[in-house]
């Protein structure tokens, strides 16, 4: 969903609030814990602002609204039929629609990705077909999923990915879950992840963390939307924004353990891909 479409139906529904409500703006903002031209500013015509999420989650609670509903995710105000957790099919490793799906409806936001092994957006296609082979998929499905793995190959108007040193270490040195990969498939990737992080510095954004003293499963926040976590088989989706408020603290904390910075990525990259040996 675009960003325009998304406030242009939360600044209807909180209109609509505001009217039932018998208040004015300012006692509506006051109420909310915003002040009145913060809350004009959210309402001006043609503005694509959306306020942060524990505004959303104050005014959802304050006035027995869903947040999916004030964003136009959900069709009803009734918190009770907002779903809070689900459970999304990923039976063929890559669940393309529903990942395309998600990337759509948060366009134009910001999305925050913790991977599995490397993020798709630095993937070769080759590297890709690589890992789906180690797990058995036949050359059909491995062709149809690399083909269609543009939806997350797209620039993000703002992507964030935290990443373990130890994912790209591993590659280089070819140990698991490396172990296979050729010595020039993987110098292969981690020069084309060098070419890819410069061309899309500052949209993209590379913060690297050190496994050994932190942890964290791979996951994404998509905007103020949802976040999903990735279970092999499964996604494990969050749709509250209560949830989704404490994944994206748990990424800024990440975030500030950071060893390695985004503007420092592509020499980090350069050295490691020094330390590999030559063809």
């Amino acid at each position: 969903m675009d960003k325009r479409l998304i406030s242009v139906t939360f600044q209807q529904r909180v209109l609509s609030l505001i009217q039932a409500s018998g208040k004015s703006r300012s006692a509506f903002a006051e109420g909310i814990g915003i002040d009145r031209s913060a809350l004009s500013q959210l309402l001006t015509t043609d503005a694509v602002r959306l306020p942060r999420a524990d505004t959303l989650t104050r005014i959802a609670l304050q006035y027995g609204v869903s947040v999916d509903w004030l964003l136009g995710v959900a069709q009803t105000a009734d918190p009770s039929h907002s779903s809070r957790t689900e459970m999304a099919e990923n039976s063929e490793y890559y669940n393309i629609p529903l990942l395309t799906q998600w990337h759509d409806e948060a366009r134009e936001l910001k999305i925050r990705y913790i991977p599995h092994h490397l993020p798709d957006i630095l993937c070769l296609q080759d590297v890709v077909a690589w890992e789906l082979g180690a797990r058995h998929y036949d050359q059909t499905t491995i062709q149809s999923i690399t083909s269609n793995l543009g939806y997350n190959r797209r620039t993000s108007s703002d992507m964030e990915i935290c990443l373990p040193t130890q994912a790209i270490i591993s590659l280089s040195e070819g140990t698991f879950p490396w172990n296979g990969l050729s010595l020039a498939m993987r110098r292969a990737q981690i020069e084309h992840m060098i070419t890819r992080v410069a061309e899309l510095y500052p949209s993209l954004r590379i913060f690297l963390f050190d496994e050994r003293l932190y942890h964290s499963v791979p996951y994404t926040i998509f905007g103020s939307l949802r976040a999903a976590i990735y279970a092999g088989s499964q996604y494990i989706v969050f749709n509250d924004q209560d949830t989704v408020l404490q994944m994206q603290t748990h990424f800024d904390g990440l975030i500030r353990k950071s060893s390695i910075q985004p503007h420092e990525m592509s020499n980090w990259l350069q050295q490691i891909l020094s330390t590999m040996p030559s063809l």
